[in-house]
Formats: structure tokens, sequence, C-alpha cells
């Protein structure tokens, strides 16, 4: 068996026993913002330019993919990786026998989008009976919506393996960037509806970028350029963000 197919086995086995813990961030909060604010608060909102000339409910459901995988990216790439470093010391015990840190590292990430993928299909099961996405567009924006939550993931990857001291880590992250980027990265509304000086501060966060692409594959209206741009700004980041998780497994893990 592959080394990295360890891992997600390892993986699986904690997750199949607490996976109760985690429908509530998986799919009911996704869901719970679908129904309040695409259904409710969308049966005041008119179809205009703004929303693409499309219902509310047609113009949140991509964005809130892409937003429930930057929150479940988020859950996976934090806690549990510094607590298989720092507190119950699997990755130490996985390196003493024949695994490699990159080994290691490659299965979590290969567990982290199987997660990703998972959540994003139980959305998708929720929201296609809706009316909210059909099946071509939830396919097809799935993807991107992965990518997205890699492109938040790694980078909280390598800094979760990084921390070698006590206290609190994650929470100024999570209150200082991820909801603020939840919050204004265009899943609610345009970014255009920003103040002329905020607008490059979002665009340069990965959620902004995974929601114009989630979008244009819901709606069926991808263009090259969007692809491109959108799509190899997700894969730098992922990139750079492996590369730096490697960097510091093997710092870690040397034996």
């Amino acid at each position: 068996m592959d080394a990295s197919l360890v891992v997600v086995e390892a993986r699986w086995m904690w997750y199949r026993r607490r996976w109760r813990a985690s429908v509530f961030s998986t799919l009911l909060q996704p869901l719970l913002f679908l129904i309040a604010l695409g259904i409710g608060f969308g049966s005041l909102v008119s179809a205009s330019p703004a929303t693409g000339g499309r219902d509310y409910l047609d113009y949140l459901a991509p964005a809130l993919l892409a937003a429930a995988a930057v929150q479940n990216a988020v859950t996976e790439s934090t806690y549990p990786i510094l607590s298989h470093f720092k507190w119950r010391k699997t990755y130490h015990a996985m390196t003493s026998a024949p695994l490699t840190p990159a080994g290691v590292l490659r299965g979590e990430l290969l567990w982290i989008t199987a997660r990703l993928g998972t959540a994003g299909l139980a959305y998708a099961a929720v929201a296609i009976p809706l009316g909210a996405l059909s099946i071509p567009g939830a396919l097809l924006a799935l993807p991107f919506a992965v990518l997205t939550g890699l492109a938040i993931g790694t980078p909280l990857i390598a800094y979760a393996a990084s921390i070698t001291t006590e206290g609190p880590k994650f929470g100024p992250i999570i209150r200082f960037i991820v909801v603020p980027m939840t919050l204004f990265a265009g899943t609610f509304f345009p970014v255009s509806q920003l103040p002329l000086w905020a607008q490059p501060i979002v665009w340069a966060t990965p959620l902004w970028h995974g929601t114009e692409l989630c979008r244009a594959a819901a709606f069926g209206a991808p263009t090259i350029g969007g692809l491109i741009v959108h799509s190899g700004y997700l894969a730098a980041v992922t990139a750079a963000g492996i590369l730096l998780a490697a960097r510091y497994y093997r710092r870690r893990l040397r034996v």
C-alpha cells in the first residue's frame, strides 16, 4: 500500500467515529445560509445586473459552494495537523515506520481533497432539489470549489506544521482573515459594491477567484481568460503552500 494511503486510512478511521461533529460545518451551515439568504432574503432581491440577471438564490448557491470548501479546509488544515505534530505525535509514529515526511503530507492532502469533494457533493445534493443548482452546473463547479479549499488549506497546513509553542494560534486567522474573506469576497454581493480601495484586497483572496470560477461553471458561462487567470492563481497559491508545508514536514519529522 502507498504510504500516503496509510495516512488516509488513519484519518478515515478517526473520522467515521466522529463524523457527527462535522455535520453542522459541512452541510447544515451552508444549507442554512442558502435557505435564510437565498430563499428568505432573496425573495426581496430582484434579478439585476448586480446578480448577472439571475435570481439571488441562483447567484448565491455556487458562491456558497466555494465558501463552504474554504470553511471545511480551515477545519481540516489547522488543529488536526497541529495535534498530529504536538500532542498526539501521530506523525512521529508514522515516520518511525517506513513512511517518509513527504508520504505523510501527501496522505493529508489526499484526505483533505476527499473531504472537500464529498462535502461539496453533500451540499449539491441539497441545493439541487431546492432549485439553487443544476446537476451539470454543480458537477462543473465542484472541482473549482475543491481547488479553492486547497488554496486556503495548504498554507494553513504549512503554518500548523511550523508551530512549536503553546497558546492560541488559529483564532486570529479565522477572525481576521477567514471570516472577513467570506463576507466580502463576492459571496453575498458583487465586489464592485465595495469602496475602490478595498477591491484590490478582495481580488488577492483565493475565495474571490474560487467564487468567480464556481459561478461561471454553474451558469455555464466560463471564459478561457477567466479559467486561466483564476485557476492559475489558485493553483499557484496551492503549490506554494505545498512546498512550504513539505519543508516544515521534513524539518519536524527528521528520523
